[in-house]
Protein backbone atom coordinates (compact mmCIF):
# COMPACT_ATOMS: atom_id res chain seq x y z
CA UNK A 1 0.00 0.00 0.00
CA UNK A 2 1.20 3.40 -0.76
CA UNK A 3 2.38 5.44 1.90
CA UNK A 4 -0.11 8.20 1.59
CA UNK A 5 -2.57 5.13 1.53
CA UNK A 6 -1.38 3.69 4.30
CA UNK A 7 -1.46 6.56 6.59
CA UNK A 8 -4.45 7.13 6.22
CA UNK A 9 -5.63 3.82 6.40
CA UNK A 10 -4.18 4.46 10.16
CA UNK A 11 -5.69 7.26 10.82
CA UNK A 12 -9.35 5.80 10.16
CA UNK A 13 -8.64 2.90 12.16
CA UNK A 14 -7.95 4.94 15.49
CA UNK A 15 -10.42 7.32 14.98
CA UNK A 16 -13.33 4.51 14.85
CA UNK A 17 -11.58 3.42 17.85
CA UNK A 18 -11.91 6.33 19.44
CA UNK A 19 -8.47 6.64 20.37
CA UNK A 20 -7.20 9.50 18.11
CA UNK A 21 -5.68 12.21 20.15
CA UNK A 22 -6.14 16.24 19.23
CA UNK A 23 -4.06 18.89 21.06
CA UNK A 24 -5.66 21.50 22.91
CA UNK A 25 -3.96 24.95 23.25
CA UNK A 26 -2.88 26.58 26.49
CA UNK A 27 -2.54 30.55 26.54
CA UNK A 28 -1.99 30.45 30.59
CA UNK A 29 0.80 29.80 33.20
CA UNK A 30 0.36 26.49 34.31
CA UNK A 31 -1.70 26.32 37.94
CA UNK A 32 -4.75 25.27 39.62
CA UNK A 33 -6.65 27.38 36.69
CA UNK A 34 -5.31 27.20 33.03
CA UNK A 35 -7.04 28.91 29.82
CA UNK A 36 -7.60 26.46 26.84
CA UNK A 37 -9.16 27.05 23.45
CA UNK A 38 -9.91 30.70 25.11
CA UNK A 39 -11.87 29.24 28.08
CA UNK A 40 -10.74 29.36 32.03
CA UNK A 41 -10.93 25.65 33.78
CA UNK A 42 -10.09 24.37 36.94
CA UNK A 43 -6.79 22.07 35.95
CA UNK A 44 -6.81 18.51 37.64
CA UNK A 45 -4.44 16.87 34.86
CA UNK A 46 -1.15 18.79 35.28
CA UNK A 47 2.05 17.39 36.90
CA UNK A 48 2.90 20.64 38.22
CA UNK A 49 2.19 18.93 42.10
CA UNK A 50 3.82 21.85 43.56
CA UNK A 51 2.42 24.69 42.21
CA UNK A 52 5.82 25.74 41.32
CA UNK A 53 5.42 26.32 37.44
CA UNK A 54 4.50 29.85 37.73
CA UNK A 55 6.33 30.42 41.09
CA UNK A 56 7.36 34.14 41.26
CA UNK A 57 10.95 33.38 42.62
CA UNK A 58 11.13 30.46 39.47
CA UNK A 59 10.26 33.34 37.58
CA UNK A 60 12.66 35.66 38.47
CA UNK A 61 15.45 32.90 38.64
CA UNK A 62 14.91 32.44 34.70
CA UNK A 63 15.05 36.33 34.09
CA UNK A 64 17.82 37.06 35.67
CA UNK A 65 20.18 33.26 34.03
CA UNK A 66 18.70 35.08 30.49
CA UNK A 67 20.13 38.53 31.40
CA UNK A 68 23.78 37.19 33.02
CA UNK A 69 23.96 34.15 30.75
CA UNK A 70 21.28 34.14 27.54
CA UNK A 71 18.77 32.15 25.74
CA UNK A 72 20.80 28.62 24.80
CA UNK A 73 23.88 27.03 25.83
CA UNK A 74 25.32 26.65 22.74
CA UNK A 75 26.53 23.17 22.74
CA UNK A 76 26.95 19.74 23.89
CA UNK A 77 28.09 19.05 27.87
CA UNK A 78 31.89 18.06 26.40
CA UNK A 79 32.02 20.91 24.03
CA UNK A 80 31.35 24.21 25.45
CA UNK A 81 27.30 24.17 26.94
CA UNK A 82 28.29 22.75 30.28
CA UNK A 83 27.56 26.11 32.38
CA UNK A 84 28.01 26.86 35.76
CA UNK A 85 24.47 26.71 36.13
CA UNK A 86 24.34 22.96 35.38
CA UNK A 87 27.38 22.33 37.30
CA UNK A 88 26.18 23.84 40.84
CA UNK A 89 21.98 22.05 39.83
CA UNK A 90 24.28 18.36 39.68
CA UNK A 91 25.73 19.20 43.02
CA UNK A 92 22.71 20.54 44.44
CA UNK A 93 20.81 17.44 43.44
CA UNK A 94 22.96 15.45 44.58
CA UNK A 95 23.10 16.88 48.16
CA UNK A 96 19.30 16.97 48.01
CA UNK A 97 18.72 13.45 47.40
CA UNK A 98 22.04 11.87 49.52
CA UNK A 99 23.94 10.93 46.53
CA UNK A 100 27.60 10.88 45.67
CA UNK A 101 26.29 12.37 42.00
CA UNK A 102 24.47 13.35 39.95
CA UNK A 103 23.92 14.05 35.87
CA UNK A 104 21.66 16.39 34.10
CA UNK A 105 20.13 15.85 30.53
CA UNK A 106 17.72 17.45 28.69
CA UNK A 107 14.39 14.91 29.57
CA UNK A 108 13.49 12.29 31.06
CA UNK A 109 13.15 10.23 28.08
CA UNK A 110 16.79 10.98 27.74
CA UNK A 111 17.92 10.09 30.98
CA UNK A 112 16.44 6.60 31.10
CA UNK A 113 17.38 5.74 27.18
CA UNK A 114 21.39 6.73 28.24
CA UNK A 115 21.25 4.25 31.26
CA UNK A 116 20.68 0.41 29.44
CA UNK A 117 22.80 1.66 26.60
CA UNK A 118 25.39 2.83 28.62
CA UNK A 119 25.49 -0.14 30.75
CA UNK A 120 24.42 -3.37 28.98
CA UNK A 121 25.66 -5.08 26.12
CA UNK A 122 24.91 -8.39 24.24
CA UNK A 123 24.59 -11.32 26.62
CA UNK A 124 23.15 -8.70 29.69
CA UNK A 125 19.63 -8.91 30.36
CA UNK A 126 17.24 -5.96 31.73
CA UNK A 127 13.79 -7.19 33.36
CA UNK A 128 11.17 -4.19 33.71
CA UNK A 129 7.60 -4.25 35.63
CA UNK A 130 5.07 -4.59 32.56
CA UNK A 131 3.52 -1.37 33.33
CA UNK A 132 6.83 0.55 33.17
CA UNK A 133 7.13 4.11 31.24
CA UNK A 134 7.16 4.24 27.58
CA UNK A 135 10.45 5.36 28.18
CA UNK A 136 11.74 2.78 30.10
CA UNK A 137 10.24 0.15 27.85
CA UNK A 138 11.62 1.86 24.70
CA UNK A 139 15.59 2.10 26.54
CA UNK A 140 15.36 -1.62 27.15
CA UNK A 141 14.07 -2.43 23.31
CA UNK A 142 16.86 -0.25 21.81
CA UNK A 143 19.68 -1.10 23.98
CA UNK A 144 21.84 -4.15 23.06
CA UNK A 145 20.73 -6.35 26.03
CA UNK A 146 17.93 -8.85 25.92
CA UNK A 147 14.82 -7.39 27.92
CA UNK A 148 11.88 -9.66 29.31
CA UNK A 149 9.42 -8.19 31.06
CA UNK A 150 7.09 -9.25 33.88
CA UNK A 151 3.41 -8.78 35.30
CA UNK A 152 2.63 -5.36 37.23
CA UNK A 153 4.46 -5.83 40.36
CA UNK A 154 5.01 -9.50 40.68
CA UNK A 155 8.22 -9.96 42.80
CA UNK A 156 8.24 -13.80 42.34
CA UNK A 157 8.64 -13.45 38.54
CA UNK A 158 10.88 -10.31 38.35
CA UNK A 159 13.40 -12.84 40.50
CA UNK A 160 12.74 -16.10 38.73
CA UNK A 161 13.21 -14.17 35.41
CA UNK A 162 16.70 -13.23 36.99
CA UNK A 163 17.34 -16.46 38.79
CA UNK A 164 17.15 -18.55 35.65
CA UNK A 165 19.17 -16.36 33.58
CA UNK A 166 23.14 -16.82 32.77
CA UNK A 167 23.44 -13.24 31.49
CA UNK A 168 26.96 -11.48 32.21
CA UNK A 169 24.99 -8.51 33.90
CA UNK A 170 21.52 -8.12 34.77
CA UNK A 171 19.34 -4.90 35.53
CA UNK A 172 15.72 -3.95 36.77
CA UNK A 173 13.70 -1.30 35.78
CA UNK A 174 10.54 0.32 37.27
CA UNK A 175 8.68 3.24 37.78
CA UNK A 176 8.79 4.39 41.37
CA UNK A 177 5.47 5.63 41.50
CA UNK A 178 3.65 4.35 37.81
CA UNK A 179 2.30 7.16 35.90
CA UNK A 180 -1.20 6.62 35.12
CA UNK A 181 -2.00 4.27 38.24
CA UNK A 182 -0.18 5.92 41.02
CA UNK A 183 0.76 3.00 43.01
CA UNK A 184 4.21 2.62 44.37
CA UNK A 185 6.97 0.07 43.57
CA UNK A 186 7.75 -2.43 46.03
CA UNK A 187 11.32 -0.96 46.19
CA UNK A 188 12.87 -2.62 49.74
CA UNK A 189 11.75 -6.09 48.06
CA UNK A 190 13.18 -5.06 44.51
CA UNK A 191 16.44 -3.92 46.49
CA UNK A 192 16.71 -7.12 47.90
CA UNK A 193 16.66 -8.99 45.01
CA UNK A 194 18.66 -7.37 43.04
CA UNK A 195 21.77 -7.42 45.58
CA UNK A 196 20.87 -10.99 45.43
CA UNK A 197 21.10 -11.34 41.88
CA UNK A 198 23.94 -8.74 41.54
CA UNK A 199 21.49 -6.83 39.62
CA UNK A 200 21.76 -2.99 39.00
CA UNK A 201 18.34 -1.40 39.98
CA UNK A 202 16.85 1.62 37.93
CA UNK A 203 14.08 3.60 39.66
CA UNK A 204 12.78 5.87 37.65
CA UNK A 205 11.04 8.14 40.35
CA UNK A 206 9.50 11.02 37.80
CA UNK A 207 6.13 11.59 39.88
CA UNK A 208 7.74 10.64 43.70
CA UNK A 209 10.45 13.07 43.35
CA UNK A 210 9.64 16.23 45.41
CA UNK A 211 6.28 14.40 46.90
CA UNK A 212 7.06 11.22 48.72
CA UNK A 213 9.67 11.19 51.93
CA UNK A 214 10.30 13.00 54.65
CA UNK A 215 12.48 15.45 53.10
CA UNK A 216 10.85 15.31 49.75
CA UNK A 217 13.50 13.23 47.77
CA UNK A 218 10.91 10.77 46.45
CA UNK A 219 10.18 6.85 47.00
CA UNK A 220 13.45 5.87 47.88
CA UNK A 221 13.38 7.73 50.75
CA UNK A 222 9.74 6.73 51.78
CA UNK A 223 11.20 2.77 51.22
CA UNK A 224 14.27 3.48 53.77
CA UNK A 225 16.60 3.31 50.39
CA UNK A 226 19.95 5.04 49.99
CA UNK A 227 20.24 6.73 46.38
CA UNK A 228 24.08 4.24 46.78
CA UNK A 229 25.78 1.07 45.84
CA UNK A 230 24.26 -0.83 42.80
CA UNK A 231 21.50 1.51 42.42
CA UNK A 232 20.28 4.28 40.17
CA UNK A 233 17.62 7.01 40.79
CA UNK A 234 15.99 8.95 37.70
CA UNK A 235 14.11 12.16 37.97
CA UNK A 236 12.66 14.63 36.15
CA UNK A 237 12.36 18.72 36.61
CA UNK A 238 9.47 19.24 34.62
CA UNK A 239 6.95 17.78 37.60
CA UNK A 240 7.09 18.63 40.98
CA UNK A 241 10.05 21.26 40.13
CA UNK A 242 8.05 22.98 37.78
CA UNK A 243 10.65 23.48 35.59
CA UNK A 244 12.35 21.00 32.45
CA UNK A 245 14.70 18.43 32.54
CA UNK A 246 16.28 15.36 34.03
CA UNK A 247 18.81 13.99 36.15
CA UNK A 248 20.26 10.41 37.00
CA UNK A 249 21.61 10.37 40.63
CA UNK A 250 24.07 7.42 42.14
CA UNK A 251 27.52 6.56 42.90
CA UNK A 252 30.26 8.62 41.16
CA UNK A 253 31.34 5.54 39.15
CA UNK A 254 27.84 5.33 37.62
CA UNK A 255 27.48 9.10 36.75
CA UNK A 256 31.07 9.10 35.31
CA UNK A 257 30.55 6.51 33.02
CA UNK A 258 26.87 8.30 31.56
CA UNK A 259 29.01 11.34 30.88
CA UNK A 260 31.79 9.33 29.23
CA UNK A 261 29.32 7.11 27.57
CA UNK A 262 25.83 8.05 27.33
CA UNK A 263 25.19 9.12 23.82
CA UNK A 264 21.87 10.62 25.03
CA UNK A 265 24.26 13.12 26.80
CA UNK A 266 27.47 13.12 24.29
CA UNK A 267 25.28 14.21 21.56
CA UNK A 268 22.81 16.52 22.50
CA UNK A 269 22.66 20.00 22.96
CA UNK A 270 22.88 20.92 26.96
CA UNK A 271 19.61 22.95 28.46
CA UNK A 272 19.22 26.36 28.56
CA UNK A 273 20.53 28.06 31.18
CA UNK A 274 17.20 29.88 32.06
CA UNK A 275 15.73 26.54 32.65
CA UNK A 276 18.15 25.44 34.82
CA UNK A 277 18.34 28.21 36.73
CA UNK A 278 14.57 27.67 37.34
CA UNK A 279 15.53 24.07 39.03
CA UNK A 280 17.95 25.30 41.21
CA UNK A 281 15.24 27.06 42.50
CA UNK A 282 12.94 24.58 42.89
CA UNK A 283 15.41 22.54 44.91
CA UNK A 284 15.98 25.22 47.64
CA UNK A 285 11.81 25.40 47.46
CA UNK A 286 11.46 21.46 48.26
CA UNK A 287 13.90 22.72 51.31
CA UNK A 288 12.69 25.77 52.51
CA UNK A 289 8.71 25.36 51.81
CA UNK A 290 8.25 22.15 53.52
CA UNK A 291 4.55 22.77 53.65
CA UNK A 292 3.51 22.67 50.05
CA UNK A 293 4.49 19.22 50.12
CA UNK A 294 2.31 19.25 53.03
CA UNK A 295 -0.71 20.75 51.55
CA UNK A 296 -0.10 18.46 48.45
CA UNK A 297 -0.54 15.60 50.66
CA UNK A 298 -3.88 16.81 52.73
CA UNK A 299 -5.20 17.47 49.43
CA UNK A 300 -4.54 14.07 48.09
CA UNK A 301 -5.91 12.58 51.66
CA UNK A 302 -9.00 15.02 51.35
CA UNK A 303 -9.53 13.72 47.66
CA UNK A 304 -9.76 10.49 48.75
CA UNK A 305 -12.16 10.47 51.55
CA UNK A 306 -14.42 12.57 49.54
CA UNK A 307 -14.88 10.55 46.98
CA UNK A 308 -15.03 7.62 49.08
CA UNK A 309 -18.52 9.67 50.07
CA UNK A 310 -19.53 8.34 46.21
CA UNK A 311 -20.22 5.24 44.19
CA UNK A 312 -16.99 6.15 42.27
CA UNK A 313 -14.36 3.36 42.99
CA UNK A 314 -10.25 4.86 43.02
CA UNK A 315 -7.17 2.65 42.81
CA UNK A 316 -5.34 2.42 45.87
CA UNK A 317 -2.62 5.25 45.43
CA UNK A 318 -1.23 7.80 48.46
CA UNK A 319 0.22 10.11 45.27
CA UNK A 320 -1.00 12.74 43.35
CA UNK A 321 -1.97 10.48 40.30
CA UNK A 322 -5.93 9.64 41.27
CA UNK A 323 -7.33 7.27 38.34
CA UNK A 324 -10.78 6.82 37.53
CA UNK A 325 -10.71 3.39 35.22
CA UNK A 326 -13.47 3.56 33.05
CA UNK A 327 -13.16 0.77 30.50
CA UNK A 328 -13.90 1.65 27.30
CA UNK A 329 -12.10 5.40 25.64
CA UNK A 330 -15.54 6.18 24.74
CA UNK A 331 -16.97 6.64 28.39
CA UNK A 332 -13.42 8.12 29.30
CA UNK A 333 -13.83 10.64 26.51
CA UNK A 334 -18.19 11.40 27.36
CA UNK A 335 -16.81 11.76 31.01
CA UNK A 336 -14.05 13.94 30.39
CA UNK A 337 -16.39 16.19 28.27
CA UNK A 338 -18.91 16.72 30.89
CA UNK A 339 -16.12 17.64 33.23
CA UNK A 340 -14.94 20.33 30.33
CA UNK A 341 -18.54 21.42 30.29
CA UNK A 342 -18.28 21.94 34.17
CA UNK A 343 -14.92 23.91 34.27
CA UNK A 344 -12.72 21.13 35.08
CA UNK A 345 -10.21 20.00 32.99
CA UNK A 346 -9.00 16.69 32.76
CA UNK A 347 -7.99 14.83 29.78
CA UNK A 348 -9.34 11.44 28.90
CA UNK A 349 -5.79 8.70 29.14
CA UNK A 350 -6.99 6.16 26.46
CA UNK A 351 -5.04 3.10 24.70
CA UNK A 352 -2.24 2.75 23.56
CA UNK A 353 -0.98 4.73 26.93
CA UNK A 354 -2.94 1.99 29.03
CA UNK A 355 -4.11 -1.39 28.11
CA UNK A 356 -6.83 -1.69 26.11
CA UNK A 357 -10.13 -1.63 28.12
CA UNK A 358 -8.52 0.39 31.26
CA UNK A 359 -9.35 4.37 30.14
CA UNK A 360 -9.58 6.62 32.71
CA UNK A 361 -9.94 9.74 34.07
CA UNK A 362 -6.26 10.58 35.14
CA UNK A 363 -6.83 13.27 37.99
CA UNK A 364 -3.81 14.86 39.19
CA UNK A 365 -3.49 17.24 42.22
CA UNK A 366 -1.54 20.04 43.71
CA UNK A 367 -0.70 21.94 46.22
CA UNK A 368 -2.09 25.01 44.91
CA UNK A 369 -5.80 23.33 44.66
CA UNK A 370 -8.38 24.02 47.38
CA UNK A 371 -10.73 22.36 49.66
CA UNK A 372 -13.04 24.07 47.61
CA UNK A 373 -11.78 23.02 43.99
CA UNK A 374 -11.90 19.28 45.13
CA UNK A 375 -15.31 19.70 46.20
CA UNK A 376 -15.95 21.18 42.93
CA UNK A 377 -14.57 17.99 40.91
CA UNK A 378 -16.26 15.81 43.51
CA UNK A 379 -19.51 17.08 42.73
CA UNK A 380 -19.42 16.96 39.28
CA UNK A 381 -18.12 13.14 39.30
CA UNK A 382 -20.71 12.50 41.89
CA UNK A 383 -23.75 13.69 39.47
CA UNK A 384 -26.04 12.19 37.86
CA UNK A 385 -25.51 12.87 34.46
CA UNK A 386 -22.07 11.86 35.53
CA UNK A 387 -23.70 8.47 36.76
CA UNK A 388 -25.64 8.29 32.89
CA UNK A 389 -22.23 8.00 31.86
CA UNK A 390 -20.46 6.08 33.30
CA UNK A 391 -23.60 3.52 34.22
CA UNK A 392 -22.49 -0.18 35.01
CA UNK A 393 -18.75 0.69 34.22
CA UNK A 394 -17.34 0.64 37.82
Amino acid sequence: MPWREHQKAEHARRIGENHWRTRSIVTSPQGREVSVDGRRYLNFCSNDYLGLANHPRMIAAAAQAVQLRGTGSGASHLVCGHMDEHHLLEQEIAQFVGAEKAIVFSTGYMANLAIPQTFLRRNDLIIEDRLNHASLIDAGRYCDAEMKRFSHLDLPAAEKLLSQSNANRKMISTDGVFSMDGDVAPLPALREISVAQKALLVVDDAHGFGVLGENGTGVLEASGIPVSGGLLMVGTLGKSAGSFGAFVAGDAIYIESLIQFARAYIYTTALPPAVVAASRTAIQIFQNEPERRQTLLENIEYFRRTIRQTSLRLAESITPIQPIVLGSADVALRASSLLKQNGIWVVAIRPPTVPAGSSRLRITLSAAHTTQDIDQIVESLASDAMAQIVGETQ
